[in-house]
């Protein structure tokens, strides 16, 4: 019986994936389109035709190319000189990160002093969780800062 009922179901249905569409026009001149055939009286029958599909490209075969050549004209560094740009490049980077690390101190251990402060004189709790919000952002800030500088220098030459 379900099996029965499943297949009346799905006929239905299909049916309606391929109807027929009419144009109406009335006496303004306003289209009006239906796929009602019996509100489709005096009205003409569009052909549609077969429906437009595209067929996806065929995945490429994932091998690796030969990298390209530089074009021409590009300068080109010797050995020499890039090393010593790697070199400076990696002093910078420790300056940047020892600087960062005094930063991420210094903020530290203003939040520590504000939330010694907090426990004193605060009652409102969402007053000192307010307050202490921009001491908190301030170190997570300098915390991400620190780990990107110390990713960058693992990534040095």
């Amino acid at each position: 019986m379900r099996t029965l009922v499943m297949a009346g179901l799905l006929a239905t249905l299909s049916s309606a994936a391929s109807a027929e569409i009419w144009e109406c026009v009335d006496e303004s001149g306003n289209k009006r389109f239906t796929n009602i055939k019996t509100e489709a009286k005096g009205c003409k029958l569009l052909s549609l035709g077969p429906p437009n599909t595209i067929t996806s490209p065929k995945p490429q075969a994932t091998t690796k190319a030969a990298p390209t050549p530089p074009p021409a004209g590009f300068p080109k560094v010797d050995a020499q000189t890039q090393r010593e740009r790697d070199v400076d490049r990696r002093r910078i980077l420790e300056q940047e990160l020892a600087n960062e690390q005094k930063l991420l101190a210094q903020s530290r251990k203003e939040l520590d002093e504000q939330e010694s402060i907090r426990l004193g004189n605060e009652r409102n709790y969402q007053r000192v969780l307010d307050r202490l919000e921009p001491y908190k952002k301030k170190v997570k800030l300098h915390e991400d800062n620190v780990a990107n500088l110390k990713r960058e220098l693992g990534n040095a030459r």
